[in-house]
């Protein structure tokens, strides 16, 4: 079986983690220590964060009246839809095969609060969860470019961490204008 076809498998592997109940989860999750050191735990914790931003960006846009929130939502889709395929070419390259992302507990629990939030509520719910959201995010980006054990991934979370730490900035100001 070729990379190609392995590749194949494991999108459609990530595409099923992504819509599996909880329940339904069947490989085990990483650990989350290991995460700033080694490649694979990297791109599980990299590539649920990834999928968190793009499914509650997701969710804002469809509920959202605020212009800037939902410009700020749109350019998170953007960008982390970017970084996914920037992180997923650079293991190819590498020859590190990424596990299928799946969102922690917390995370889907964060996606249904948005989910049950009133329009009127959304705004300021979801900007309290980027915050965080992107806190985690840089913490993860910062300790891989440092100490990871993949060059390839390593440049790829130098070059993430400006981007994380600019949303991140974008968000609490964001959440400072809204009620």
């Amino acid at each position: 079986m070729t990379l190609k076809h392995n590749l194949v498998g494991l999108a459609a592997l990530a595409t099923a983690a992504i819509v599996a109940s909880p329940a339904a989860a069947t490989l085990p999750t990483p650990p989350q220590s290991a995460a700033t050191s080694q490649a694979q735990p990297f791109l599980f914790y990299a590539g649920a964060g990834d999928v968190f931003e793009i499914t509650s960006s997701m969710i804002l846009l469809n509920k959202s009246q605020n212009p800037q929130v939902r410009a700020y939502a749109s350019m998170l889709i953007d960008h982390h839809t970017r970084t996914t395929n920037l992180a997923l070419a650079n293991a190819r390259t590498a020859g590190v095969m990424p596990p299928p992302p799946e969102m922690s507990a917390m995370q889907k629990g964060m996606i249904g609060q948005l989910h049950a939030a009133a329009p009127a509520a959304i705004d300021r719910l979801y900007l309290q969860q980027q915050v965080p959201a992107h806190q985690q995010a840089l913490t993860l980006q910062t300790g891989y470019a440092r100490s990871g054990d993949t060059p390839a991934l390593r440049q790829t979370a130098q070059g993430a961490v400006p981007i994380i730490q600019s949303h991140l900035t974008q968000a609490q100001q964001l959440l400072r204008s809204v009620r």
